[in-house]
């Protein structure tokens, strides 16, 4: 098998390089950082929208136009969130935290500048990790089942304990709030429907991207209303010195980077826990590691590098399943494998052997979708910061407008729209009154996931099954030092005090 992918890396590497695989390719890339800057869209849209124009094309070019869009998408949802404090896509929540501070600060193109880097670099490291573990990649994922997805929703919910800026009792109570709401709809398990009020549009839950919607934009949206100038509150360093700077944190924080990127991959490779998760689980970790957790939501670049990092790394994880079983990791690669169908390509462990070349084509094409997407973010970083010296008054309706357009154009729904509202109102009281809104996301993302796993583990294995298995061990190792460190921090804190007292 190695010697067949050996064979294959050049012409595969030629081909896609070569005119007009490299138009396609860019064309691709740029449709999804567009699709991804634009709030409510992502990679499922734009890959919907590409994959009937691929009918005719060979199999190459058309998994070149879709691998391009997909993988340049979170990127471009970066953008928003850190500008405007608005994830482009689900998996940019976490980018908010941090992105939006530096902006404020005026350091909008340091930020786009770090989520350049670490979007090429983690793409890469995705794409490495991808072409390594692909022969043995089944046991791999095989060794996951519902202890461990159960386990790595707790250890996700325990990261609130470590991002609660402020109260902590906040923190949860937003924890719980989103837990609450994670559980509107059809159970998961029994079917029952539950705080649905008789509406049939609760009958499947709150999409998340409508509430993210709400939550951030619509919600940043009305502060932005209420305040005077602009969304920098200090002068903006609209310099390429500032982008550099922000590409030479990635590398000064190198070993966040390879934490962060290890976390995407392994989750990517998770069929059906996605980008949100990864994204929030890496922001959590570089929080309850950092020597100084309390800059975190303050503006700390590092919190900008890990959910990048790991957002990227993860599509190349998302790509083990896809390929050897047949399962699709994620939203988007559900759409890549109808395309690999539709051109006649089985996935499976024997498709490494009989097309190494098309295996070998995704990645290369991941790889260079996120260096191109990347370049073209750090030409663009320096004009776009100078948006966030426009007043604020001017900037709100804007926001508002493409937050509205955005909350119908997910799924066409009038709904999502008065939902997307609600939440702006309940993001602009949590604003108001300090209570955290990553906190409630978190619960939200990992709530439906966490209730799922727990009665299937029940079912099938007993309480048991949550103490017998090696990596729901670790899992719940790794939990306990979560939320032990802050206590051990703000013990040592005590401690120095009175030693210096």
């Amino acid at each position: 098998m190695e010697k067949k992918m050996l064979e294959a890396a050049l012409p595969a590497l030629l081909e896609l390089i070569s005119w007009p695989g490299i138009l396609y390719l860019t064309i691709g890339a740029l449709l999804g950082l567009l699709f991804g800057i634009l709030p409510g869209l992502g990679g499922p849209q734009v890959l919907a929208l590409l994959l009937p124009l691929t009918f005719t094309m060979d199999a190459a070019t058309a998994l070149t136009l879709l691998i391009g869009a997909s993988g340049a998408t979170a990127f471009g949802g970066s953008i928003t969130a850190i500008l405007i404090n608005t994830p482009g896509t689900a998996q940019n929540a976490a980018t908010v935290y941090d992105g939006f501070p530096m902006t404020k600060q005026g350091k909008a193109g340091q930020a786009i500048g770090a989520a350049a880097a670490a979007s090429v670099l983690g793409a890469i490291f995705g794409a490495i990790i991808l072409t390594a573990i692909l022969p043995v990649g089944r046991y791999l994922v095989l060794a996951f089942s519902y202890p461990e997805y159960f386990m790595m929703a707790v250890m996700g919910l325990a990261m609130i304990v470590v991002l609660s800026q402020g109260s902590l009792w906040k923190g949860i109570i937003a924890g719980g709030l989103g837990l609450m709401i994670a559980f509107i709809g059809y159970d998961p398990v029994s079917g029952a429907v539950r705080y649905t009020f008789g509406t049939d549009y609760l009958w499947d839950g709150i999409p998340l991207v409508t509430m993210l919607i709400g939550l951030f934009a619509i919600a940043e949206a009305i502060s932005l209303w209420t305040k005077q100038g602009s969304i920098a509150s200090k002068k903006v360093n609209t310099s390429l010195k500032g982008v550099f700077e922000g590409m030479g944190a990635v590398f000064k924080n190198f070993g966040l980077f390879i934490k962060s990127s290890i976390i995407g991959t392994i989750i990517g490779i998770i069929p059906g826990v996605g980008g949100a998760v990864a994204n929030f689980i890496a922001y959590g970790q570089a929080a309850s590691t950092s020597k100084n957790p309390e800059n975190f939501g303050k503006g700390d670049v590092r919190g900008v590098i890990a959910p990048e990092s790991a957002n990227n790394a993860k599509d190349g994880g998302a790509l083990v399943p896809t390929l050897i079983f047949g399962i699709p990791g994620s939203l988007e690669m559900a759409v890549l494998l109808g395309a690999l169908t539709i051109h006649g390509i089985q996935p499976g462990p024997r498709l490494m052997l009989d097309n190494p070349g098309i295996t070998l084509t995704l990645i290369y094409a991941l790889v260079l979708a996120n260096i191109i997407v990347g370049v073209v973010g750090i030409l663009l970083a320096s004009p776009l910061a100078r948006l966030t010296m426009i007043k604020s008054v001017f900037i709100a309706p804007v926001i508002l407008v493409l937050a509205l357009v955005g909350s119908y154009a997910a799924d066409g729904r009038i709904q999502d729209v008065v939902a997307a509202a609600l939440f702006g109102l309940i993001g602009y009281a949590m604003i108001r009154h300090h209570f955290s809104r990553v906190a409630l996301v978190i619960a939200v993302v990992l709530g439906e996931m966490m209730q799922q796993s727990f009665h299937q583990t029940i079912e099938l294995l007993g309480y048991s099954g949550f103490f017998t298995r090696p990596i729901t061990l670790s899992f719940i190792i790794i939990t306990i030092i979560i939320l032990a460190l802050p206590i051990i921090r703000r013990k040592r804190g005590t401690t120095d005090e009175n030693l210096g007292a």
